[in-house]
């Protein structure tokens, strides 16, 4: 299977797909029959298995007219982000923090929602190879898309409005050491020695972490779910209204 353009051996979790998400899927779906076009929003910190889990559904929907897209394609291009500073830290380059929500262009995200539920358009992906992004990317033409990403329920100025567009909301949380131990084997099975990769993980991934377990807003989650220690995947009880 192709994960974020790359060939990838997964193990389907049938549980977690055909008995959870799709179910959940379809309902939306049922609801907004004859509606204009709908969005579900999965978000997740990084490592937790976003990007594989909508390949799978997207491949296992059957009947279910469903597309699925990352939204790593807002990504400023690389000129942008060597050329650009982060407005917090002047000192700071935002190539240096690619992948934190100030690297993506929020806006044109928002505007593609927008866009999308009237025609069909094409969104902008993020090439793994070139490390950049192509503007035509991907035309959404189903009338349900599962959009992934890590920011998507961020309780953040620009971000925190994107989920005037979904309809279903649903977080994938994990502990912070589980989801260490996976990024830094995912860097050491991409060649990175074992020094390289935590040290990234250290610099890099555990701040992204940290700022999507602590900044999304789960009032606006539909469907909670949890990642395990043994790599299974759970739905949990939702806290209670008001809580963060």
């Amino acid at each position: 299977m192709v994960i974020n353009g790359l060939e990838t051996v997964v193990n389907v979790d049938d549980h977690l797909i055909h008995d959870i998400l799709l179910p959940e899927l379809n309902r939306v779906a049922t609801q907004r029959s004859g509606q204009s076009r709908g969005f579900v929003f999965f978000s997740a910190p990084p490592g937790a298995g976003k990007s594989t889990i909508a390949a799978i559904l997207e491949q296992h929907s059957g009947s279910l007219d469903l597309d699925t897209i990352g939204i790593d394609g807002f990504h400023y291009p690389n000129s942008y982000l060597e050329t650009h500073h982060l407005s917090a830290d002047p000192d700071i380059l935002l190539k240096d923090v690619k992948g934190a929500p100030e690297t993506f262009d929020v806006a044109a995200l928002a505007h593609h929602l927008r866009e999308s539920t009237r025609r069909d358009v094409k969104w902008p992906i993020y090439d793994r190879t070139t490390h950049d992004v192509v503007s035509d990317g991907k035309t959404i033409r189903s009338s349900l898309v599962l959009v992934e990403g890590n920011w998507l329920l961020l309780d953040e100025p620009g971000w925190r409005d994107l989920s005037d567009h979904s309809a279903f909301n649903i977080f994938l949380e994990a502990e912070p050491e589980l989801l260490r131990e996976r990024l830094i084997e995912r860097k050491i099975q991409g060649g990175m020695d074992s020094a390289s990769a935590t040290r990234f993980y250290d610099t890099s991934d555990r701040h992204n972490v940290e700022r999507v377990l602590d900044g999304t807003d789960r009032r606006q989650v539909d469907l909670l779910l949890r990642l395990q220690p043994d790599g299974t995947i759970e739905p949990i009880e939702i806290p209670k209204e008001g809580m963060k």
